[in-house]
């Protein structure tokens, strides 16, 4: 036994190493060997290279081989170490540690010390990250290169190295679920312990966000380079154009670049993300740091997706943008955790992203896939109904699927309008939603509801899942793009459970529309769309997810409810409107103030009479010019702009500046004006939506109150 400080030190180092067997087994296989061989060991800061170099040099050292530990920050010249310090013996084991400045590796190890070593010595060296491709693509490394990518521990592993360090096993498993594997936070979340404090939990203490931080990010160049780190840890994944709108600045180009080229920084297929376990470090950090710059953040971002979702028509990209909106509601303590598969980060969007919607509603095998699955969890009447709706023009049903191809879900739609067909389906849950429509829905002529008549996992039913979160999105797709319904009608098998989430996105418990199906009592719930729009109900959930008590953020609300109009009397307004269209006050009366066409456009809860007049305008000279591009209606434009877009005065006067008979004319315009009030109705309709462009805005009460619509005098 030996009383000398340096040898304790190596064997307590040697007791405390855990795990890292492939990375073990292929060290010795290089060793017993005895050819040349260069392993470069590559991972974030903190991920354990330093300690597998020094097991690696203890291998060597009971191989009976030389072994020379370098830190590449304290060789002032690889020439002076060959003479000195590195001799020149077949059997030599370098180690070089902290090899992180590219051009050091690419020019200085790989150019001049590497090609002067003996041709068996085995090198070892550690980075954050991969060796550049120069050597990877170099033919004479090719046999002579092995890469040691290095990441978290296992669960087992992770729970061995805190036995060891003395950490109770009833404390153990807050620390796990903090460091995921991570052996330097790990080590931390030991050394807190043993100090009697608290392991780290899912809020961990700034002490050790602190140390995590010093260790895992290098020095970042500037405060705005700084920001972007902080920013890419608040948002599902980061592109360049995202980066930009939260960091506010015209080009992101070089904050991107740079924080792709960070070894704590993952790719994926939706952009850029850090490491989990950085992630959460620098979350942490930032909300007692800087909780206002992580709320401005938020809404920075919000406000992105918000933009990418009006302004696109990328329905892939669409889809998409809502799982970026849903992370930002991690944190709710009402949504979050039902939004669990999106709120782990990057790890729940890889799940997400290995199921699949199908493009269409089903048929053939994949329906029988449904109904399997609904006999499964609501009994043979249920499949037999999801098999008889698919049979009408007015249900969909879409399966999920799972990476093997196998349907992992489905749901169906149906859209209720107007009397039903005298073959339909006899469906408990479509009875007591017309039944609720007919009293309370005021459904116009051209309106629908649209009722989520199932929606289920395989395996989960409708508990809290992938297949379950993926479903939501979807839905939430279809109201705000696809059918764009007047009234969303969502039952739950579990209503209780279901209710404050529902609560939280505005879908208001609707117990007279309940139904019993199976020995089941269903519960549902109901959002209008009429009363809170697409636009206004994102910016709504925006406030919500900031605020402290979300539930104090009401839906936004104007002074009067809206106008619901039906269709001859939405035509007279637009008549009317057209006539006002150019004068000053000429549209201070007009009911179409208070329609769903104009609170679409307007700013949420926040427009007065002249931003109303000024929204209505712009919505009759879209319509205009959707006319005036399509060549079927052009000459009908032309009656319409010379009338009352830029009138000539007289219809006399504006016959002689088309050229036209006076009876030719008046035909144009009467078909202008019957065209016009058509693109306008199928707005009103649908409620401005995502393509207007706008911000939306709405109307009515409390939050998950009924829903608020007035028929005028």
């Amino acid at each position: 036994m030996t009383d000398r400080l340096g040898d304790r030190l190596v064997t307590a180092r040697e007791e405390g190493f855990v795990g890292r067997r492939r990375e073990t087994a292929a060290f010795r296989a290089l060793l017993a060997a005895g050819r040349g061989a260069v392993v470069y060991v590559h991972g974030p800061g903190g991920i354990g290279k330093t300690t597998l170099l020094h097991h690696f040099a203890q291998l060597a050292r009971r191989a009976g081989r030389p072994a020379v530990r370098l830190e590449a920050a304290g060789v002032r010249s690889y020439e002076e170490e060959l003479t000195e310090r590195i001799p020149d013996r077949p059997d030599l084991v370098l180690l070089i540690d902290g090899l992180d400045d590219p051009r050091v590796a690419r020019d200085t190890v790989h150019r001049e010390l590497l090609p002067r070593l003996p041709a068996d010595a085995l090198v070892a060296l550690a980075g954050r990250t991969a060796p550049p491709l120069s050597w990877r693509l170099d033919p004479a490394w090719q046999g002579l290169l092995r890469l040691l990518p290095l990441g978290p521990l296992d669960e087992a592993d992770s729970r061995e190295l805190l036995t060891r360090r003395g950490v109770p096993p009833a404390v153990q498993d807050q620390g796990l679920a903090f460091t995921r594997g991570h052996p330097l936070a790990l080590a931390l979340v030991a050394d807190v312990a043993a100090h009697g404090g608290e392991a780290a939990g899912a809020d961990p203490s700034p002490q050790i966000v602190r140390a995590l931080l010093a260790s895992l990010l290098e020095a970042v160049p500037t405060p705005l380079h700084r920001t972007a780190l902080e920013a890419s840890s608040q948002v599902l994944s980061t592109t360049e154009p995202l980066l930009a709108a939260l960091l506010q600045v015209a080009d992101a180009r070089p904050y991107f670049d740079w924080l792709c080229g960070l070894s704590a920084v993952e790719s994926g297929l939706r952009g850029v993300h850090p490491h989990d376990l950085v992630r959460d470090a620098l979350d942490a950090e930032l909300r007692w740091r800087d909780p206002e710059r992580r709320a401005a953040l938020h809404r920075r971002a919000s406000a992105y997706y918000q933009r990418l979702f009006t302004q696109e028509d990328d329905r892939a990209r669409q889809r998409a943008v809502l799982a970026d909106f849903a992370y930002l509601h991690r944190d709710s303590p009402v949504v979050g955790p039902l939004l669990e598969p999106v709120a782990r980060g990057a790890a729940g969007a890889a799940r997400l992203d290995r199921l699949s919607v199908s493009p269409g509603p089903v048929s053939g095998g994949e329906l029988v896939e449904a109904c399997t699955i609904a006999a499964i969890h609501e009994g043979i009447e249920a499949a037999r109904l999801v098999h008889d709706w698919s049979r009408r023009p007015e249900a969909e049903t879409y399966t999920v699927r799972g990476p093997d191809g196998v349907a992992a879900g489905f749901y169906t739609l149906i859209e209720l309008g107007g009397a039903p067909p005298a073959d339909t389906p006899d469906d408990p849950a479509v009875r007591a939603a017309r039944g609720w429509l007919a009293e309370h829905g005021e459904l116009r002529g051209g309106e629908t509801a649209l009722l989520v008549r199932f929606w289920m996992s395989r395996d989960e039913y409708q508990a809290v899942s992938p297949v379950q979160t993926l479903i939501t999105l979807r839905l939430t797709h279809h109201y705000l793009t696809d059918h764009k319904p007047a009234v969303t009608l969502l039952p739950f098998a579990d209503p209780e459970f279901w209710e404050p989430g529902c609560a939280y996105v505005d879908f208001a418990r609707l117990p007279a529309a309940d139904f019993t199906a199976a020995g089941r009592r269903f519960g549902m719930f109901v959002h209008d769309w009429r009363r809170v729009p697409a636009l206004a109900w994102l910016a709504m959930l925006t406030e919500r997810e900031r605020a402290e008590d979300p539930f104090a953020v009401t839906p936004p609300a104007a002074s009067d409810p809206l106008r619901v109009l039906d269709r001859e009397e939405f035509a007279e307004a637009v008549r009317d409107a057209l006539r006002g269209l150019v004068r000053a006050d000429g549209l201070r009366d007009s009911p179409l103030l208070r329609t769903r066409l104009v609170a679409g456009r307007c700013a949420a809860g926040e427009a007065g009479p002249k931003e109303r007049a000024a929204a209505l305008r712009e919505a009759v000279r879209a319509a205009a010019a959707a006319l005036e591009a399509s060549p079927q209606d052009r000459r009908a434009f032309r009656a319409l702009h010379h009338t009352y877009l830029r009138p000539a005065g007289t219809q006399a006067r504006a016959a002689e500046l088309l050229r036209l008979p006076m009876t030719t004319y008046r035909r144009h315009l009467t078909a202008g004006v019957a065209r016009l009030t058509e693109l306008l109705w199928q707005e009103e309709l649908e409620g401005g939506g995502p393509e207007d462009g706008g911000p939306g805005a709405g109307e009515g009460g409390r939050p998950g109150g009924p829903p608020e619509v007035s028929r005028p005098e």
